[in-house]
């Protein structure tokens, strides 16, 4: 692949990482999201991308919803776990406390915010998949400041569980 300089200008970023979570067919999935972020105010909308090669990809497919979650800096294990393991191997939620939303979505006990979106679009971006979010459901924010949530710096260490 050329270098079109865009990698060192994403290296540049640091962007806030989200944990995404969906159950679809009787299985529940959650991995790691690097790429994010409000993309409409009128009407709220979210967006997601998830890896075509990855196993949440697969359980969000069949889904009605995905809840995001934001995690702190003393959530790193959180983050270590749903984005260095897969589900293919790994029942993840096994190993966290979590509850179910309103619709089923598994929400993680350890998250500092979430929110369950209802998914309105999926967007082929090339090897991830943009999935439009129309909120639903949330928790409010915890009283610690927007500064002590997980980056991607945060989390570079983390070996994926599966390819991007």
């Amino acid at each position: 692949m050329p270098d079109t300089g865009l990698d060192r200008f994403t290296d540049l970023l640091d962007d806030t990482v989200c944990i995404v979570t969906a159950q679809a067919g009787g299985q529940r999935a959650g991995c790691l999201v690097g790429f994010a972020g409000q993309c409409s105010i009128r009407p709220p909308r979210f967006v997601v991308w998830l890896s075509r090669l990855n196993h949440t990809f697969r359980v969000a497919g069949a889904a009605e919803s995905l809840a995001v979650h934001l995690v702190d800096r003393g959530g790193l294990p959180l983050a270590e776990l749903f984005g260095g393991e897969t589900g293919d191997r790994v029942d993840k939620f096994a190993r966290v406390a979590w509850r179910p939303a309103a619709d089923g979505t598994p929400l993680l006990d350890g998250a500092r915010a979430w929110f369950v979106g209802r998914i309105t679009a999926r967007v082929d971006g090339g090897d991830h998949v943009g999935f439009l979010l129309d909120p639903v459901e949330q928790s409010p924010p915890g009283p610690a400041p927007p500064a002590d949530l997980l980056t991607l710096h945060d989390v570079w260490h983390v070996r994926a569980g599966h390819p991007a």
